[in-house]
């Protein structure tokens, strides 16, 4: 029993040895909380192994000269609250109005320079299939991606369960000479991926769009205004996701902060060239649907002249025995043809004729 109990507390204390090592070793991995999804130090365009926090993760920066630009901190969060993002907030600097705008998100992409610091606002979008494009449902979702960009730092905040930016970060640690510039080719990379989402949906809404225009056009087709208009709504949401993106690129561009070296300005034209293109299509969107309300709308229109013009020719051909009836079920002892025995067949000769040269008139003329 003294073997077992001294056997038990060699390995608590083994435990416990080994948790310390786990706190002080800053290449030993560190849980992460639930909203950051990842932390990780980059030293010339390599990732430092292991996970960090922040707290360590920044002085581990900034004790290798982090102030030089080739060592940074790339911390990306999802969703946080006021209470989560707080102490993130203190470690890095960050201002108070962008932190709020990045906590509440349902903001317009927009560019804001805080001191030694640059905010970003990026709007993602991502598409919904369906089965049939003319369905009345929502095609297009939205979520906002923000980044928080020094000199030795990048935080990136994540709104929406689509705009995942693991793909970004691995893109990027592949290509270690791109990512020795800095943060401000963070900034880049997270640009031109949402960019080329929105060329991936545009070329997808353009399918639909087709594919609508086909249906509309098709005779005896199902399509109406209702769906068109949900449409129109979809691209109008991806519109305001595009349009205001512009500004900020060209600003990012132009040299509109020190924090963005001479090295990436061109890649950011070439981002907002992409961006060009996108705002041109969702432009030419916006106009197709538009002639394709006027087209439904006119062939609704047609659709109820024919209607109308049939209904009339009816109308016609039934008044004849109508009015023949009428005037003959009035009972009178003196009219013509009463009390003859050929009156019965000559009145349906009557209604017969008439109706039936009236019947090939309104053929001829396509009124029935």
């Amino acid at each position: 029993m003294a073997n077992l109990m001294s056997l038990r507390a060699r390995g608590a204390r083994m435990k416990l040895n080994s948790r310390s090592r786990l706190s002080t070793e800053p290449n030993i991995p560190v849980p992460l909380s639930a909203y950051v999804v990842d932390c990780a130090v980059y030293i010339d365009g390599h990732r430092l192994p292991g996970r960090w926090s922040h707290e360590r993760a920044v002085r581990e920066v900034r004790d290798r000269g982090g102030d030089e630009g080739n060592a940074f901190v790339w911390i990306g969060l999802h969703e946080p609250d006021d209470e989560q993002i707080t102490g993130i907030a203190e470690t890095f600097g960050l201002h108070e109005l962008a932190v709020e705008d990045a906590v509440h998100a349902h903001n317009r992409p927009k560019l804001e320079r805080y001191e030694d610091m640059l905010f970003a606002v990026l709007k993602t979008v991502c598409y919904v299939g369906h089965a049939e494009p003319t369905t009345s449902a929502e095609l297009v979702e939205t979520g906002e991606v923000m980044a928080f960009v020094g000199r030795d730092f990048v935080v990136t905040v994540r709104h929406g369960n689509h705009s995942g930016l693991h793909d970004v970060r691995l893109k990027l640690e592949e290509d270690p000479e791109q990512l020795a510039l800095g943060p401000a080719a963070v900034l880049h990379a997270l640009a031109d991926h949402v960019v080329d989402s929105y060329l991936e949906v545009t070329d997808a809404i353009e399918a639909d769009i087709d594919l609508m225009e086909v249906e509309v056009f098709e005779p005896r087709s199902q399509v109406g205004s209702e769906q068109i208009y949900v449409m129109k709504r979809e691209v109008l949401e991806l519109r305001r996701a595009v349009m205001p993106l512009g500004q900020p690129l060209r600003r990012l561009a132009e040299g509109y902060s020190s924090l963005i070296p001479h090295e990436v300005r061109s890649y950011f034209r070439d981002v907002d060239d992409h961006l060009t293109t996108v705002a041109e299509r969702v432009s030419g969107f916006d106009e197709l649907l538009t002639t394709l309300v006027d087209a439904v709308l006119a062939k609704i229109t047609m659709q109820q002249n024919n209607d109308m013009r049939k209904i009339t020719a009816y109308a016609g051909l039934i008044s004849v025995p109508t009015m023949i009836a009428g005037i003959y079920g009035m009972n009178f002892d003196y009219m013509p043809e009463l009390h003859q025995p050929w009156g019965y067949p000559a009145v349906w000769l009557v209604i017969g004729t008439v109706c039936t040269l009236m019947y090939r008139t309104f053929r001829r003329n396509q009124w029935l």
